[in-house]
């Protein structure tokens, strides 16, 4: 289990971010979980085995900055519900 995170900012404020939660499985890597903030707001994917990347969904209703720190602490805290979640 890794979580990888890669961020962007602008005079010490992040003005974009991914946090991916990725699962290594005997085929490789798989990802499980993502949260961004592309569009200019805090967003999250759901990842399953079966159908791939789900639709986006708002999870943070703060800056990125803290959308970010939001999604580490979720992902180190549920990780493995969302391991769950995947697999079905």
């Amino acid at each position: 289990m890794h979580i990888w995170v890669d961020f962007s900012t602008e005079r010490g404020t992040v003005v974009n971010y991914r946090a991916v939660l990725l699962l290594d499985t005997p085929v490789g890597t798989e990802t499980i979980r993502v949260y961004d903030g592309a569009h200019g707001y805090n967003e999250m994917h759901r990842y399953t085995r079966r159908l791939g990347k789900q639709t986006g969904t708002l999870f943070h209703s703060g800056s990125l900055g803290e959308g970010m720190r939001a999604a580490i602490q979720d992902m180190e805290a549920r990780y493995l519900k969302m391991v769950e979640g995947w697999e079905r």
